[in-house]
């Protein structure tokens, strides 16, 4: 009976033991990050208005997480790869080919849950900000607005390699097909609908009220489409999995922002309305 007891209280001390070594690295990971006294963000390069080589949304709130941590920032801007998973796998749990990466966090990650499950390495988390589509028309050119048939016979912007392409193009079997503009940028196409040479934009929200500023003159409209969710997608961060104090960090800095307005200040400050989760 004595030697079962002492075998079970071994059992237990080993458990124990187990469980301390588990869960230090989180704790050593913070106070390695401390000591160097700076935060790592990876951002997208030429995302307006969320990131660029002007800055951006998310490179604000980057500022002012770090400055919540009471770390000094260091941006790194990367291209986007065909895959977010690709980006998550560069920017964040193992660095990419070429050299650079990966951040201590990255930006900008659809909060999902799929793309979770199937990215084990890292743990996407606190949603700042639900993007959606949304058409935006020439008051001159579109007066009167009833839904996607008055868009017939309407010239009609898109960013090219897009989602609001896709749709577009694909729209009624492509019965818009023909009408359809595409554009190297979302920037660019409206830009050609202020000028008068489109008479209607589908692009991101953020997008639209980025560069119309609420401008009457361009009202925005809520398009449906089958394959895209009405409700849209919410974006947040992503950390390498066992970086659990960062997150939790993270997290409570984000949870001031929101609450003190900083963070709807931050995005009024680039034209877009902060929407939240």
């Amino acid at each position: 009976m004595k030697r079962r007891c002492f075998a079970r209280a071994g059992v237990l001390l080993a458990c124990a033991a187990a469980a301390a070594t588990l869960a230090a690295p989180a704790r050593a990971d913070w106070d390695k990050l401390r000591e160097r006294g700076t935060l790592k963000v990876a951002v997208y390069n030429e995302f307006a208005p969320f990131s660029g080589k002007e800055g951006g949304i998310d490179v604000d709130l980057a500022q002012a997480l770090a400055a919540k941590l009471g770390l000094k920032l260091s941006l790194l801007p990367f291209p986007a790869d065909e895959e977010v998973a690709d980006d998550l796998r560069s920017m964040v749990w193992k660095g990419h080919y070429l050299g650079y990466g990966p951040a201590d966090v990255m930006m900008h990650v659809p909060v999902d849950k799929r793309l979770m499950n199937d990215n084990p390495q890292v743990r996407i988390f606190a949603p700042y900000y639900v993007e959606t589509l949304r058409l935006v028309r020439s008051a001159r050119g579109i007066p009167q607005f009833e839904g996607i048939d008055s868009l017939a016979g309407k010239r009609i912007g898109v960013e090219k390699v897009s989602i609001s392409g896709m749709l577009m193009l694909g729209e009624g079997e492509g019965r818009f097909r023909e009408q359809v503009h595409i554009y190297p940028s979302a920037a660019e196409a409206l830009g050609a609908l202020r000028a008068g040479s489109l008479d209607a934009v589908l692009a991101k929200r953020s997008e639209i009220e980025a560069a119309l500023r609420g401008d009457p003159e361009f009202p925005l409209e809520d398009l449906a489409f089958q394959r895209m969710p009405r409700a849209g997608w919410a974006v947040g961060m992503a950390v390498r999995k066992d970086d659990e104090e960062l997150a939790r960090r993270l997290q409570a800095a984000l949870n001031e922002l929101s609450a003190s307005g900083e963070l709807a200040a931050l995005f009024a400050k680039h034209g877009v309305k902060v929407a939240k989760p």
